[in-house]
């Protein structure tokens, strides 16, 4: 059997259309400003998202990071969700690299911070013993609640508490594009609120390697000093952008409006694996209601759940089966589903997973139909 990788979408592998578009790509010296893909990349994603400018990076954490230098200086704080990627997956680089502190607030189970918690989150900054409040940022989707996307009104809401102190939002958007399809709503619309939004390239819209920041003018150039600054420096790198191009196009080869079907192949999976004795729900945020997994709160390609018995087990005894899922933290399990997940491969997944467990309760698993 074929290997499913569900570790994460960050394994899929560039499209036909994309492996054609860059290896024709038209290139220059992205440092001197001279690459034209790169430089029409970066305008197709401004323009969609109805911003000014942007940049093209090489990583969504590299974009948190050049987006922290561009809206802080040394010793001011953010306001972000707690179990966001911004505090626990980026290795600490607001402290290391941008000198600012973070403080995280508990998110509730839809992914969102509440509001009242946020504006009394702000220093004081008559006060020398406190750092001065700098930035708000949110991460959308939000993927420790199972990857929940925040809305329009959610992203206004927030913004309207930053801006009325004189602060920028940042968005952490790393499936920004999923949040849109799963929600139904333009791209402009959910980043309007926000001073600046990141997004992959590399996950769910399936490039090899990338992602965009975008904002005003004033902030991408000083983000572009930024990049600069951590080693983002690149070259000839139109060849990576243009497979960005064909991911953010209308036709046929672009992949935003089939992220619909990455959320689907999720739902199906959460309904097979929720119907299976040994499968429970995720708990904390991902799900607080204990007991069985409740596939309604899949609403785009996250499926968080843990097992009874032996987490280290279960993903081994899958892994024999060429089916890879990954730990997750508070002892669960996530499973994303992607452009190289099909329908059918969900099918196989539940199956697999119904005969890990009955191996791993001591039972042998019946023949379908016997």
């Amino acid at each position: 059997m074929s290997l499913i990788d569900l570790r994460s979408d960050t394994v899929t592998r560039p499209t036909d259309a994309m492996r054609r578009a860059m290896a024709a790509a038209e290139v220059g010296d992205d440092v001197f400003g001279d690459d034209p893909t790169v430089i029409a990349l970066e305008g197709r994603a401004a323009d969609m998202l109805g911003k000014e400018a942007g940049l093209f990076v090489t990583s969504g954490t590299q974009g948190n990071l050049v987006a922290q230098l561009a809206h802080l200086a040394r010793g001011q704080e953010t306001i972000a969700p707690s179990e966001s990627h911004m505090i626990v997956d980026e290795a600490a680089g607001h402290a290391v690299i941008v000198g600012t502190s973070i403080r995280g607030l508990r998110e509730r189970p839809d992914g969102t911070l509440d509001p009242a918690e946020i504006a009394d989150a702000f220093r004081d900054p008559s006060d020398p013993h406190e750092p001065i409040t700098g930035l708000v940022s949110l991460e959308n989707t939000h993927a420790h609640s199972m990857a929940q996307p925040l809305s329009v009104e959610y992203t206004a809401t927030v913004a309207a508490i930053a801006h009325e102190r004189g602060v920028p939002l940042h968005v952490d958007g790393a499936r920004f594009f999923n949040a849109v399809v799963a929600q139904g709503v333009t791209a402009r619309a959910l980043a309007g609120p926000a001073d600046s939004v990141t997004f992959c390239l590399s996950k769910g819209l399936g490039c090899p390697v990338g992602s965009i920041v975008v904002g005003s003018k004033d902030f991408i150039w000083r983000a572009r000093r930024a990049r600069k600054l951590v080693g983002g420096g690149l070259r000839q790198v139109g060849i990576l952008a243009a497979a960005g191009l064909v991911a953010l196009s209308d036709g046929p080869d672009g992949m935003i409006e089939r992220l619909a079907d990455d959320h689907a192949n999720a739902r199906r999976l959460a309904e097979g694996l929720a119907e299976l004795d040994g499968i429970i729900s995720a708990g904390g945020i991902a799900q607080p209601t204990p007991g069985r997994l409740d596939p309604t709160r899949v609403r785009t390609n996250f499926v968080l759940f843990k097992v009874r018995g032996d987490r280290a087990a279960f993903l081994e005894r899958l892994k024999v089966r060429n089916i890879l899922m990954v730990e997750y933290p508070h002892g669960a399990i996530r499973a994303a589903t992607h452009h190289d997940v099909s329908a059918g491969d969900v099918t196989t997944i539940i199956r697999a997973a119904s005969d890990v467990l009955h191996e791993m309760a001591g039972r042998t698993r019946l023949p379908v139909g016997a």
